[in-house]
């Protein structure tokens, strides 16, 4: 089974080691003791708060979606607006992702895209690789 540390949950998640150990005591989240002695929590624990997280939460909410087929939906900030001759490259933070958009400069001047800007990116894929942390033999 796959246990992760108070901070690597918190690390996962997107919250503070606060929000964790806040959790635990409220009951949202078990947390035991690991071989080392060190509160763990079992990866198992962290898909339902990771899939209650990957919903959007309160950013989702404050930039609301009609209706879309893609799942994959990334809010936060335009970090970054390069406009060339006929393309633009748009850099959007989303917590700890870096989304990269390239479209066409007409497109990011009808949208207005200014760093600072709340925005939306969503992708749909028909390949998507999954990897794991390297250092395992």
């Amino acid at each position: 089974m796959n246990q992760f540390r108070i901070s690597e949950a918190a690390a996962l998640l997107g919250v503070s080691d606060d929000t964790v150990r806040r959790w635990a005591d409220q009951g949202r989240l078990a947390v035991s003791r690991g071989a080392n002695g060190m509160q763990v929590v079992a990866g198992a624990d962290l898909v339902p708060l990771m899939a209650e997280h990957a919903s959007g939460g309160a950013l989702a909410e404050a930039f609301p979606l009609a209706r879309a087929s893609a799942r994959n939906r990334f809010v936060g900030l335009v970090t970054r607006v390069q406009r060339d001759g006929v393309m633009a490259q748009v850099d959007l933070q989303a917590g700890p992702f870096r989304l990269v958009s390239l479209m066409s400069r007409e497109a990011a001047d009808e949208l207005g895209l200014e760093p600072g800007m709340l925005a939306a990116a969503s992708t749909k894929a028909t390949n998507v690789v999954i990897e794991l942390p390297g250092g395992t033999d």
